[in-house]
């Protein structure tokens, strides 16, 4: 499964998780991604989307 928006490009990104006594170890973010359904040039279709693209309305919904 892809976890990238389709619309702005955003995706996983990794770093280290810092514990209280400073230890480091590898982990990884994730992007809110929605599956939704989308109006694209008249035609619907479904479209993985992040929730800020969806909140910007970078999108526009179909119903």
């Amino acid at each position: 499964m892809s976890r990238k928006c389709e619309i702005c490009g955003k995706g996983q990104v990794s770093g280290n998780a810092v514990s209280h006594s400073n230890r480091h170890s590898r982990r990884k973010w994730n992007p809110n991604i929605q599956t939704v359904k989308i109006n694209d040039n008249g035609t619907v279709r479904r479209a993985k989307v992040c929730t800020r693209c969806i909140r910007s309305n970078k999108i526009t919904r179909a119903v």
